[in-house]
């Protein structure tokens, strides 16, 4: 079986982090084909961004995607140093070398087309860590998907490969029928529709964005999202139909 497991920016928050997360990723890599994909380290998205603003109102937005890119490079090298350094060889990749083409609409670009060539990688048993959030133009530009785009780039990534599944690990451990820090009384649901997930997301859920729901209806790709401090939680899965 073949797995994209997307980490976001508070389950690797800091170095522990990323070592919990890299032992989750060694242990499915012993059953499974794995493709990693993370975000920036906790709020290094929102710090850059303020540096930036510190210098104008209005910066240039192509210079401020490739400020913002920056975050999500140095979570994949540190991803990839922390898996080798347990024995689970792994490479980490930015966009401009897995493939991922873009428009040119900074700051909020969707993706065009993959052309990855990690699957030759997957094959000869290495993890590839790849940057979420981030594409490039055909002009080589750097772009990022908006806020909580890495969702979307694990499953297109997760399209492009072929997966079976896209795991998307959060600090929740699955969806709930209602905001559990609101109504106590709030459960966590076993199965959603790509249907009922977009309506939920669309409706101010921040579970999954609503763009990456989008994505998995169009490729028919299963989601699971996963507690990372729960990793042994199956979560819940958000697909077409309940699946066995």
């Amino acid at each position: 079986m073949r797995i994209v497991m997307k980490f976001g920016g508070t389950s690797i928050a800091d170095t522990d982090k990323i070592k919990n997360v890299a032992k989750i990723i060694a242990n499915q890599q012993r059953t499974h084909e794995i493709a990693v994909i993370v975000s920036a380290m906790g709020k290094t998205t929102n710090a850059l961004t303020t540096l930036a603003h510190q210098i104008t109102d209005k910066p240039n937005l192509r210079e401020l995607d490739a400020l913002l890119s920056t975050g999500e490079c140095t979570s994949v090298a540190l991803m990839a140093i922390a898996l080798n350094s347990i024995g689970c060889p792994a490479i980490s990749y930015n966009a401009w070398q897995t493939g991922i083409l873009t428009d040119d609409n900074f700051g909020n670009a969707e993706i065009k087309h993959i052309t990855t060539p990690i699957i030759s990688v997957i094959n000869e048993g290495i993890v590839p860590v790849i940057t979420g959030f981030q594409g490039i133009t055909d002009k080589k530009d750097i772009t990022t998907l908006g806020r909580e785009g890495s969702d979307t780039s694990a499953v297109a990534i997760a399209a492009a490969i072929g997966a079976d599944r896209c795991d998307i690990y959060t600090d929740v451990d699955g969806v709930y029928d209602a905001d559990p820090n609101v109504v106590k009384t709030a459960k966590k649901l076993n199965f959603i529709s790509y249907d009922d997930m977009l309506n939920m997301a669309n409706n101010g859920a921040k579970v999954l964005h609503p763009r990456s729901v989008i994505t998995a209806r169009q490729y028919n790709i299963p989601v699971r999202v996963r507690g990372t401090f729960t990793p042994n939680d199956e979560g819940t899965l958000v697909a077409a139909s309940k699946q066995k």
